[in-house]
């Protein structure tokens, strides 16, 4: 049985990954969101609706460092995991301040903000969960980018704004060639994607294609979610 782990999963994309998984009831799949006191009724009402026995929601909060590893401790424990390893995690959870910001006046804390969270908190999950050996050894590691993470897309990009998460994704970008690398030397067919979802998620099943093809010739690999590979 397949162990998915997706962080975000509350709205948008990250609720219609769960949406699909859901529907086989043979995946796992662990739904992370920021807190159960936060607007969870959606996801709620996708799992209960769908009545996946294999679907559980955890907190975990990306902003947090003491929630992330709380919440790798939980996930430890789980009993739908049954001692079986993540095969995909799915880094969906993301921060966007004030997107009205261009280049001229960015404003460094909300900058630090976003980085810290968009960048530095997939980077300690993904660290978290290796560390706990919770990873299979040819887990799937899926970060959701974005085509402002490209230099190419961003030199043409109008109106010129989002510059705070730009960056950030540009650095969520060089994150994961380096996880691309690095983890080889723990799990050795593990393998590391980006993927620019787009602005609709009416590309979705073209996202999980390429997830459940990835194979190791594509680890560090960048894709729109049409498939195309996105330029750096």
């Amino acid at each position: 049985m397949p162990v998915y782990v997706i962080t975000g999963t509350n709205r948008g994309i990250g609720l219609e990954f769960v949406r699909q998984l859901v529907q086989d009831h043979t995946n796992i799949v662990v739904a992370s969101v920021r807190s159960h006191t936060s607007d969870v009724g959606d996801l709620r009402s996708v799992i209960e609706g769908l009545k996946n026995p294999n679907a559980i929601i955890l907190d975990c909060d990306i902003s947090s460092t003491n929630s992330i590893n709380r919440f790798v401790v939980t996930l430890a424990k789980q009993k739908v995991l049954a001692n079986q390893k993540v095969g995909f995690l799915i880094h969906n959870a993301a921060l966007n301040l004030k997107p009205e910001m261009n280049s001229l006046n960015l404003e460094p804390d909300l900058v630090h903000q976003i980085i810290t969270t968009n960048v530095l908190r997939p980077s300690l999950l993904t660290s978290a969960l290796l560390t706990a050996k919770l990873l299979s050894s040819d887990v799937r590691i899926f970060h959701t980018s974005s085509g402002l993470g490209s230099m190419v897309v961003s030199l043409d990009h109008k109106p010129r704004q989002r510059a705070g998460y730009s960056v950030s994704k540009a650095g969520l970008n060089m994150l994961a060639v380096h996880q691309a690398g690095d983890i080889k030397a723990h799990l050795p067919n593990a393998v590391v994607v980006l993927v620019d979802p787009g602005w609709v998620k009416t590309g979705m099943e073209n996202m999980l294609k390429i997830l459940h093809g990835l194979e190791e010739a594509n680890n560090g690999e960048y894709f729109q979610h049409s498939g195309r590979k996105v330029a750096w």
